[in-house]
This record gives C-alpha cells, sequence and structure tokens, in this order.
C-alpha cells in the first residue's frame, strides 16, 4: 500500500486530491484523505457518511475503470458543502440500478444516491469524474 500524501490544492474552493492505485486497499486512503480534509474544514459531521461515499466510489471504480490508478480529490464548494469525487480513465458512465435479492452487489450508487445531497458524472475527454455532494448542517 502507498504512503499516503496529503497535498493542498489552491484551484477554487480549497481541496486535497490524491492519486491512488486502481486497487480495493486504495479505499482506506481515500477514507483517510477525506477525514483529513473534513477535520482540517471543521466539518466533522460530514465525516462518517463521506467515507462511505468514497469507499463506494473507489469500489466502482476499482472495479470498471481502466488503468492502473484513480484519483480522489475532497473539495469544499461552500462553507457546509463538501464535494468527494473519484476520477478514472473509463468513458463507461456509472449505472444506478436495482439489483435482485440474491445479487452481492450493485447496490453502491444506491447508496450514494440516498445519502449525498447530489451526486452526477463529468465526462471528460480522457474519462469520467463520478463526484458526490455532502451538505452539513447550521
Amino acid at each position: 500500500m502507498p504512503q499516503l500524501t496529503i497535498r493542498a490544492c489552491r484551484v477554487g474552493h480549497p481541496g486535497y486530491s490524491e492519486k491512488l492505485p486502481r486497487q480495493p486497499e486504495s479505499a482506506a486512503a481515500a477514507r483517510r484523505l477525506l477525514r483529513t480534509a473534513c477535520a482540517v474544514w471543521a466539518l466533522d459531521d460530514l465525516a462518517e457518511d463521506g467515507t462511505l461515499i468514497v469507499s463506494e466510489l473507489v469500489a466502482n471504480a476499482v472495479r470498471h475503470a481502466r488503468r492502473e490508478s484513480i484519483r480522489v480529490v475532497v473539495e469544499r464548494t461552500a462553507p457546509r458543502t463538501v464535494r468527494v469525487a473519484v476520477a478514472d480513465f473509463s468513458h463507461v458512465r456509472p449505472e444506478l440500478r436495482t439489483p435482485k435479492d440474491d445479487e452481492e452487489g450493485g447496490r453502491g450508487l444506491a447508496l450514494v444516491a440516498v445519502m449525498a445531497a447530489d451526486w452526477g458524472t463529468d465526462m471528460r475527454r480522457w474519462g469520467k469524474i463520478v463526484w458526490a455532494d455532502l451538505e452539513g448542517r447550521g
């Protein structure tokens, strides 16, 4: 597992970004990145839902994307809003679906849709960015 490094980005609102290997173990690094960002911004109330959401987004990228890496981005888009995003090199849009009761997978995006204030996919020339917005109370 690579060492997690956190770099502050100064594009628009402050944010954090980390390139990670496209492996299941990267979900843990993505959760640490999200928790760190929420703590720095004093938005700890978003961390619990955020860690589940980023885990699901990373899991989708690990399962469906191409190439060897993904990028996780955590941005503060408003005073009480955090956007978590996972970029990968696949042009296949994630599909929100309803799995059968006996299926083990296929519920990740449904969880994201319920827990996030909003979510979506931004297509790029090189692939896509799947994002979810977390909104704090108060």
